[in-house]
């Protein structure tokens, strides 16, 4: 397994009397994409900034290789941003721009047209170093941008939202993009971002965030597969989310319908969320199931339909399909054990909070 390379320590910070970041521990292994995902305001792009220097914690330290870098100016660290603004020089060309931090360190004129070829060769743009920026189209560039930040060398480097400004096509391009350029720098990326299938796609680690909070850190399978509570359940796919009772182990009422399950280890009685993937709740064309329901809307997605259906138990199930139902067809209705992911209700006042202002977004 890789090294710790950043460890983030009892991280606080706030602007005025809100607080973005609130005793957030986090570190992030040497060659690993990971990436901060979470709601406007969260506070992942603050953490990106206290990594890269250009935000100091009120509280915390920030180690960089088992160093402290706390104090440290952006300029003297071992990593690159890339923003979603591109800030590239309109006056220079493409090679000036990549150049231009070189030119700082006082590199070779040798050193310097040896990293621009290479760098141009990474993104896939070599022989452009004679156009100017405004010519290029918006994924080209991104690609200048990352270019001019991987010839410094850096050991890290941090991307604030930089597909966002993309379209849905070349943004989805990019996103393999940057899975190649990390394989082949062997750097660690870190990366922001509010989009989920970015997240999911691109990820090594996802670490997600909400108010200041970290909610929950995994492999994109294990947070899609297993959230640990309603709000990353929610925040990562489309989910049902229900109210249930759980009666014993491995028996849970939602509705007042009692279904098998495979959770143990909750109270008899005790109120629980209950979370089920719309692609695995399963409909029946014949009425038969656990229960029945009636469609009351259908929507083609491309690969598959998205189904609401109004059950006999009074719950509303979001379904996801590639068999087509029509409106008002009657349907039953059926969740294998295995698919249902039963959660302890929030306890703390911050669990309540985060509960409260999920349900409030929904």
């Amino acid at each position: 397994m890789s090294k710790k390379l950043i460890e983030l320590k009892n991280i606080s910070k706030s602007f005025g009397n809100d607080t973005v970041i609130d005793d957030l521990d986090l570190y992030i292994r040497e060659n690993e994409f990971v990436t901060l995902l979470g709601p406007s305001g969260c506070g992942k792009t603050t953490i990106l900034r206290i990594i890269g220097g250009f935000e100091s914690p009120d509280k915390g330290s920030v180690l960089f290789d088992g160093e402290d870098i706390t104090k440290l100016p952006p300029n003297k660290r071992q990593v690159n941003t890339v923003f979603q603004k591109y800030a590239l020089f309109s006056h220079m060309t493409v090679a000036e721009n990549i150049a231009f931090g070189l030119k700082i360190r006082k590199k070779s004129d040798e050193y310097i047209k040896e990293k621009i070829r290479y760098a141009l060769d990474l993104v896939n743009l070599a022989g452009f170093e004679d156009r100017s920026p405004s010519s290029l189209s918006g994924g080209q560039q991104q690609r200048i941008a990352i270019a001019r930040a991987i010839v410094n060398e850096p050991k890290v480097l941090l991307l604030d939202e930089p597909l966002g400004a993309l379209d849905l096509k070349l943004r989805q391009e990019m996103q393999y993009e940057l899975i190649r350029l990390k394989n082949e720098l062997g750097i660690t990326f870190i990366y922001v971002t509010h989009d989920q299938e970015e997240a999911l796609t691109m990820s090594d680690t996802i670490v997600v965030m909400n108010r200041g909070y970290i909610q929950q850190i995994g492999t994109p399978e294990s947070i899609y597969n297993e959230p640990i509570n309603a709000f990353v359940a929610d925040f990562i796919g489309e989910s049902n989310i229900l109210d249930g009772i759980m009666l014993k182990d491995r028996l849970v009422s939602i509705g007042g319908h009692t279904f098998e399950c495979v959770d143990y280890d909750f109270e008899p009685n005790e109120p629980v969320d209950v979370v089920i993937r719309p692609e695995d709740v399963e409909l029946s064309g014949n009425g038969i199931g656990e229960v029945t329901g009636k469609v009351t809307s259908v929507i083609f997605k491309g690969v598959h339909y998205e189904i609401q259906v109004m059950s006999s138990i009074g719950v509303n199930f979001l379904v996801q399909t590639t068999q087509y139902f029509g409106v008002d067809s009657v349907v039953g209705i059926n969740v294998i054990p295995d698919n249902f992911q039963i959660m302890h209700k929030p306890k703390s006042e911050d669990e309540e909070i985060l509960r409260e202002e999920e349900e409030n977004e929904n």
